[in-house]
């Protein structure tokens, strides 16, 4: 815990020229980022679908980072000694404050909600843009390709006591280890899933409600980064696609 304060600490220390009193928020942007960062490789192993344990470990990690967090800036003092993050701000808000208490202090709109309502808003907007982006995905994946038939080629006549002559080159083989297709039904429960579950991103707004300012921010950013993150791999993805269409097209017209 002790390491972790003096990090974001020394962040702090290190902005402070520029970002005055807002220098540790900013400190604990910046440490985000670099988590994420880190567990950008997992992600994106996830993404390629390589395991399935690949998609949710960088959510698994980041829980304890959020505890850190969250201890850092609820706790008054570490080993016998006072913590110093607590008397840093964002704007008006202490970073150690909870919505609860802005309340009680300023109301709805005084200097502390309002620093409270800026960060709700973006929390919102980045959850909503993750919606957006499921219910999207969702409406657009294609169907499951049905099971291919198993047939023979051209060459696999019947002789004539009406056995074929096996020459049809494993054709029928190879349809064997094609996946079943999904019936309507399954294809619908999929598809409304894919729609109501980025709507659980707005549970965010809930948890950063309750805890500190600071886990707020941490919230704030990762989610965030999530979002883009996930674009960024869907763009890539969608343009390596596009390029194999392109060659493997050219390459028939030449034929």
């Amino acid at each position: 815990m002790s390491v972790f304060t003096h990090l974001v600490a020394q962040l702090g220390r290190l902005l402070e020229p520029v970002l005055a009193q807002s220098a540790t928020a900013a400190a604990i942007v910046l440490f985000t980022v670099l988590v994420r960062l880190a567990l950008h490789p997992l992600t994106r192993a996830g993404f390629r679908g390589a395991t399935p344990m690949a998609g949710c470990l960088p959510m698994l990690l980041q829980l304890p980072v959020f505890f850190v967090m969250y201890r850092a800036f609820s706790s008054s003092e570490f080993d016998g000694e006072a913590n110093e993050l607590l008397g840093h701000r964002l704007f008006a808000a202490p970073l150690g404050g909870r919505w609860t208490q802005a309340l009680a202090d300023g109301g709805l709109f005084g200097e502390s909600g309002v620093v409270f309502l800026g960060l709700f808003a973006l929390i919102a907007v980045v959850a909503a843009w993750s919606a957006v982006r499921g219910r999207r995905a969702a409406a657009t994946a294609p169907p499951s390709a049905p099971a291919v038939p198993a047939r023979t080629s051209g060459k696999g006549k019947a002789n004539g006591n009406g056995k074929a002559n096996g020459k049809g080159h494993g054709a029928g083989a190879a349809s064997l280890g094609a996946a079943p297709a999904l019936s309507a039904e399954q294809q619908a429960v999929m598809r409304k899933m894919g729609g109501v579950l980025p709507l659980l991103s707005f549970g965010t707004l809930i948890t950063a409600a309750v805890v500190p300012l600071a886990a707020g921010l941490y919230l704030l950013t990762t989610t965030a980064w999530s979002v883009a993150e996930r674009a960024w791999l869907q763009h890539r993805k969608e343009r390596a696609e596009a390029r194999v269409e392109r060659v493997d097209g050219g390459t028939r017209s030449s034929l």
